[in-house]
């Protein structure tokens, strides 16, 4: 496989993860670790039956447990961060500090082998984190003290999530399949917390279950698999800064939903979200062609 095309599918994820709010609008009132044990349970089951389908289940067998645990904490980890820190901080404040993720994986690239991290790529990812935190950013928005807390576990949903998607690079002999088990273990992990932590609720009607379905198969399931690929054979970089489409085209899933306004706002976050990944493109080009001269 290319990189280009290893490149492409990992950003399958970023377009799966936009539809993640409209879809969580439609599970509501499920509680968070209820629905982390209901997506996940789906997503796990489908890497299983694709596993089986391709007549590679028994590599999972051969998957050493040290992989298992690496996955299962990041994927369990990154959610119940998440959502604590959305439970103790405003949510927008701890959105924005959380999706530090993808500048931080762009930063953390460096230490990567046979990977070279330039200025380019650095100010394309700040531009592009511009740009989403205008979507992110609201009037009024202001750091409170007392959300320290949940803005510190913010950071370190940030820190998972980068650190989860580099050391992946380190593990390119793994095979894709291995996230099927990461998923089933996060959803056997969220069960316990749901049972702590949470009230249980249902999803509602017809409309409510087909939501946590479309979770499951796609920004819970598929995506975690493409963005496996993409983090292991593509350009890791390019695929940081490209990540902060995200929320902007999530925004534009609830716009064109009805469930939301669209603003000039988002055209000027549109426009640094493009050009932070146009220049980490550019910057990713010039890598590759020296590397070829060499």
């Amino acid at each position: 496989m290319t990189r280009s095309r290893a490149t492409a599918i990992g950003f399958a994820a970023v377009l799966l993860w936009a539809l993640l709010a409209l879809l969580a609008v439609g599970s509501a009132p499920v509680p968070p670790f209820l629905l982390n044990a209901l997506t996940f349970a789906i997503g796990g089951s489908v890497g299983i039956a694709w596993a089986l389908a391709s007549g590679n289940l028994g590599v999972l067998a051969r998957i050493p447990a040290r992989v298992y645990a690496f996955g299962t904490v990041a994927l369990f980890g990154y959610h119940a961060l998440y959502f604590s820190a959305m439970r103790m901080a405003p949510a927008a404040e701890a959105s924005l500090i959380a999706y530090l993720w993808p500048l931080l994986i762009v930063l953390f690239s460096g230490l990567l082998p046979q990977e070279r991290l330039t200025g380019a790529h650095v100010a394309g990812a700040l531009i592009a984190f511009g740009g989403a935190a205008l979507v992110v950013i609201r009037p009024g928005m202001a750091l409170s003290g007392a959300a320290l807390p949940g803005y510190l576990l913010a950071v370190l949903c940030a820190i998972t999530w980068a650190a989860y998607s580099v050391l992946s690079r380190r593990m390119g002999s793994v095979p894709t399949e291995a996230v099927a088990v990461f998923c089933l273990a996060t959803a056997a992990l969220s069960i316990p917390a749901h049972l702590l932590f949470e009230h249980t609720i249902w999803p509602r009607g017809t409309v409510g279950w087909l939501a946590v379905a479309g979770l499951g198969l796609g920004p819970v399931g598929l995506a975690f698999y493409v963005w496996d690929i993409g983090v292991k054979k593509g350009d890791i970089q390019l695929l940081g800064v490209a990540s902060y489409a995200a929320p902007l085209l999530s925004t534009l899933a609830l716009v064109l939903a009805g469930v939301a306004t669209a603003t000039p706002r988002l055209v000027l976050a549109a426009s640094m979200i493009t050009a932070g990944a146009a220049l980490a493109a550019w910057a990713s080009a010039g890598v590759s062609g020296k590397r070829a001269q060499a």
